[in-house]
């Protein structure tokens, strides 16, 4: 029996799956894979109340670690929640390397993703000094490494289409407070800017060399609700984002906003507060589209009913719940299942074929569940059953939906529902 002081996860996205680490003697070690199963990564996600163990890894999948290597030969049983209860040969008696360190991929809670990203400092809230928020403290962004990859993440996160310039030197002034990032590193696809590799803990850099960006906005977006696909409608005028008043507003209006996002057809309109209270500029009411519509700045509007010329009290906001044409079936948790797909109102899967982490990446992003963590083929969530719609599916990472991907379509996939792709997205974690 040995005496745990403390546990964590590393080289993961969030604190529910990464590299398993302990600390001993005040230095913090690696767990060697030997033996390493699923009722040991249990006892570890029940430890750092991660809910159930979906996967344990091993052969370091999230990278090597330094330092000693603690815990070999580790046998929890099926009850222990807490690694203390385990038996191993003991601290540092093991005589493994770092190539077999041990890592875990726990359930956590999929949640919605909250933006702890803004741009300030400018008249647009889609071009300014970059700040992210944590441990409930606003902060910047040093401008070390600061290029078009980063910016491009944090200009769709925040729903303001691409990035336009990369912004150094305190280009829109100094900020203060702390310096949260440094030295950031994005591949340019992920969800969220705190996805990407970076240091936590600059400490060559003062407020003269904040980030910045400026985007090229969107028009339309969704927001506050569980993905990019549902939320309270916003436009984008005049430097601003501002609601819409639900006068008049129907699944007509409703069915361009979901076409113009790449989120299929208007599953339900919502109405009033149903997403939450907003604040600001009401921009459109009575906007009467016929559906066929491009874009909802498209569609006729009486001059008197927009761009804040209307009458409309401020809990009366248009919303909507697209109905996505991508979802995850068969998981452990919403954010993790077999891939399927919405053509011709029927449900199929996709083939294997070519598929990895940039297609996983589209797929995790546009169901609301942030960044890829893994690809799953061979039917690893079961077969599924009824028409394999996509084959050989080719993304670059940064759409915004699985269907403006390149792929092959049913008539030219030499598929079978063995070969139905599956992946394992991100879950915020409590």
């Amino acid at each position: 029996m040995w005496l745990l002081a403390s546990l964590r996860l590393i080289n993961g996205h969030n604190s529910c799956f990464g590299r398993v680490e302990v600390v001993y003697n005040g230095i913090w070690g690696t767990v060697c894979d030997n033996g390493w199963d699923l009722s040991d990564a249990a006892a570890v996600c029940r430890e750092m109340g991660c809910g159930d163990v979906i996967e344990a890894k091993s052969s370091a999948h999230f990278g090597q670690g330094s330092g000693p290597v603690w815990i070999s030969d580790l046998q929890c049983s099926d009850t222990d929640s807490r690694l203390r209860g385990c038996k191993s040969s003991g601290w540092g008696r093991g005589t493994c390397g770092h190539e077999k360190d041990a890592g875990v991929i726990c359930k956590g809670e999929c949640k919605p993703f909250n933006n702890n990203v803004r741009l300030v400092n400018s008249t647009n809230s889609c071009y300014g000094r970059v700040e992210v928020l944590r441990s409930g403290q606003w902060g910047t962004v040093c401008d070390d490494g600061w290029d078009a990859s980063d910016a491009a993440v944090v200009c769709r996160q925040l729903g303001c289409g691409t990035v336009l310039e990369v912004k150094n030197a305190a280009y829109f002034g100094k900020g203060s407070g702390p310096i949260w990032m440094n030295n950031i590193n994005c591949f340019g696809n992920e969800a969220t800017l705190m996805s990407c590799s970076y240091n936590a803990t600059p400490n060559r850099c003062d407020h003269e060399k904040d980030a910045g960006v400026i985007c090229e906005a969107s028009s339309v977006r969704l927001v506050d609700g569980s993905s990019s696909c549902s939320g309270r409608v916003q436009v984008f005028h005049d430097g601003i984002w501002g609601t819409v008043c639900y006068n008049g507003w129907d699944l007509l209006d409703a069915n361009v906003v979901c076409s113009e996002l790449g989120c299929g057809e208007a599953k339900e309109v919502k109405l009033a507060e149903y997403f939450g209270k907003s604040s600001g500029q009401i921009w459109l009411t009575k906007v009467k589209c016929f559906g066929n519509e491009s874009s909802l700045t498209e569609c006729p509007v009486g001059e008197a009913d927009k761009w804040g010329q209307n009458m409309c009290l401020l809990d009366k906001y248009a919303g909507v719940i697209c109905q996505s044409e991508t979802r995850l079936v068969s998981g452990i948790n919403s954010c993790s299942g077999r891939v399927q797909v919405l053509y011709n109102g029927t449900w199929g899967t996709v083939c294997d074929d070519g598929w990895d982490l940039s297609e996983a990446a589209v797929v995790c992003r546009e169901i609301g569940c942030g960044d890829a963590i893994e690809v799953k083929s061979s039917a690893y969530f079961g077969e599924g059953s009824g028409q394999i719609w996509m084959d050989n599916v080719n993304c670059s990472g940064n759409e915004s939906a699985l269907s403006k991907c390149e792929y092959h379509e049913l008539e030219l996939n030499d598929c079978n529902h063995s070969e139905d792709v599956g992946v394992i997205c991100q879950c915020k974690s409590v």
